[in-house]
């Protein structure tokens, strides 16, 4: 699977993708600058978290407009993965790819600490590696992780099932405790009606190694990892 890291002014997680990628996973990877307007060598993207343009305007709002996104939109179009990591779930937003957005959290306060996320949706690029009801353990790190949709969207979200994760507790109940933003329904991570775009706001590269405290994360990229295989040996 080879992969695009793009790169934006501000980010500061996309060693930490790359690093899952490339070294603890095997896989090709590319640091790409956010000026880069073609990225049609790559089986898949990943817009990693961090503060883009400073988080100006709002988390998202400025990256929306770099020549690279362009490249993700039509790379997406034509059926790529593309995963969005909390400042990229972000511009992923921003830019339409996903709908909805991310508010400051409730309370005002920046949120650093593991969380536990249900599994809703098993069936996308991300998550064939998991089961629905799973619980993951991951970190967050966010001022801006607060999911707001209307309610028509909101709607439309959960009877197609693109919910794909949900804040909860340890045991995997939905509770507002467990909730720590103030995403509406507790969403955590969305995915797209055709399911090859992804944003979440907990850090799957953060907990790819049991070093770091969770492997949960490892899930995400392999999950991808085996959908890319399967539409390469499609083809």
């Amino acid at each position: 699977m080879r992969t695009a890291v793009v790169v934006f002014p501000g980010s500061n997680c996309d060693h930490d993708a790359y690093h899952v990628l490339a070294d603890v996973l095997g896989q090709p990877a590319e640091m790409v600058w956010h000026e880069e307007a073609d990225l049609a060598r790559f089986d898949a993207i990943v817009l990693p978290g961090g503060f883009s343009y400073g988080d100006y305007l709002r988390a998202g709002a400025l990256a929306r407009f770099s020549p690279a996104m362009q490249a993700v939109r039509r790379e997406a179009e034509a059926g790529k993965l593309v995963l969005g990591i909390c400042n990229g779930f972000q511009i992923l937003c921003e830019a339409g790819l996903l709908p909805g957005a991310l508010q400051q959290n409730e309370g005002l306060g920046f949120r650093c600490e593991f969380v536990h996320l249900r599994v809703e949706s098993a069936d996308t690029p991300f998550t064939n590696r998991c089961r629905p009801g799973d619980v993951l353990r991951l970190p967050i790190a966010h001022g801006q992780g607060n999911y707001y949709a209307d309610e028509a969207t909101l709607a439309e979200l959960e009877s197609e099932g693109r919910v794909v994760l949900r804040y909860c507790d340890e045991r995997g109940r939905v509770t507002a405790e467990a909730n720590p933003n103030g995403s509406l329904h507790n969403i955590a991570g969305i995915a797209n009606r055709e399911r090859n775009v992804f944003g979440l706001m907990p850090h799957p590269e953060r907990s790819a190694e049991s070093l770091l405290g969770s492997e949960d994360g490892r899930l995400v990229f392999l999950s991808m990892m085996d959908s890319v295989a399967r539409e390469v040996a499609r083809r």
